[in-house]
């Protein structure tokens, strides 16, 4: 099968067919998405948790997310591979955004680079994308921004906030991002934005109808020995294998199964 795009991506978008995405973080697990059919694979600063044992993802550095992605990288044909920009590596500057993405890429096999943020990154956005490094913009819940947050909290549930992510999306797509991680919104937000929108939306704790999901690997498989949250679920419990829990998944979220009304967040 072809090589999936970012292109494939808007053209699925455009005939209204699921986007599906989890993350890996090593060769034989990659390995195993890419086989089962995942459309993108995201190597995500959330391996400072499941794999570092951290209880944020603010200590995973350029060079872990390098080792990682090269590993994903060794195991895929197909997916689309997506690599988290970490915490400190592109917030000072688009010329430092610039050498960190540089590195995912020539060393780490990323094939596109995902930073967190809204306006306050669209000058970045916009470096990048000038300079051929494909971009996902990630808005809503930045855990990156765990701190400054509060905690890890549903976000965009008043008006102001709502239309502030509403504002920021648009900003990242006229910036030039390829997709749109929406991340613990209201369904009915990630909706309109999804609508909105001409590039693809990737949800995660944001409603069925993003144009895709993503969900971290560990918490799907029930691996992750803390609690996972409330938008994940553990395709493990009716699965003989892992493979088969992420065909699974894959079935599901191209049927609309899921998410259901259970792993989505309402407005106050």
């Amino acid at each position: 099968m072809k090589p999936v795009t970012v292109s494939t991506l808007r053209e699925m978008k455009r005939r209204g067919e699921k986007i599906t995405c989890l993350t890996a973080y090593d060769y034989s697990f990659a390995n195993l998405l890419d086989r089962a059919g995942v459309d993108m694979i995201m190597v995500g600063d959330s391996l400072g948790m499941v794999m570092q044992g951290h209880d944020t993802t603010l200590p995973v550095s350029v060079a872990d997310m390098v080792y990682h992605s090269r590993c994903v990288a060794r195991g895929v044909e197909r997916a689309l591979i997506v690599t988290d920009m970490p915490f400190m590596s592109y917030q000072e500057s688009p010329q430092h955004a610039f050498a960190s993405a540089g590195r995912l890429m020539q060393k780490g096999g990323a094939q596109v680079v995902k930073l967190e943020g809204g306006e306050p990154m669209a000058a970045s956005v916009r470096f990048l994308v000038e300079r051929g490094i494909p971009v996902c913009a990630h808005l809503g819940l930045t855990p990156q921004s765990v701190h400054q947050l509060g905690g890890y909290r549903v976000q965009g549930r008043d008006v102001t906030a709502a239309e502030r992510i509403r504002h920021d999306a648009k900003v990242m797509q006229d910036a030039g991002a390829s997709l749109l991680v929406l991340e613990a919104v209201p369904s009915a937000l990630a909706k309109t934005i999804s609508m909105d929108l001409e590039i693809p939306t990737i949800g995660i704790g944001a409603g069925p109808d993003c144009d895709g999901q993503v969900l971290v690997l560990h918490d799907m498989l029930g691996l992750y020995p803390r609690p996972s949250p409330k938008f994940s679920k553990n395709f493990m419990q009716d699965a003989a294998s892992p493979e088969a829990a992420v065909k699974a998944y894959i079935t599901a979220v191209k049927s609309g199964a899921f998410p259901g009304p259970e792993h989505g967040f309402h407005a106050t």
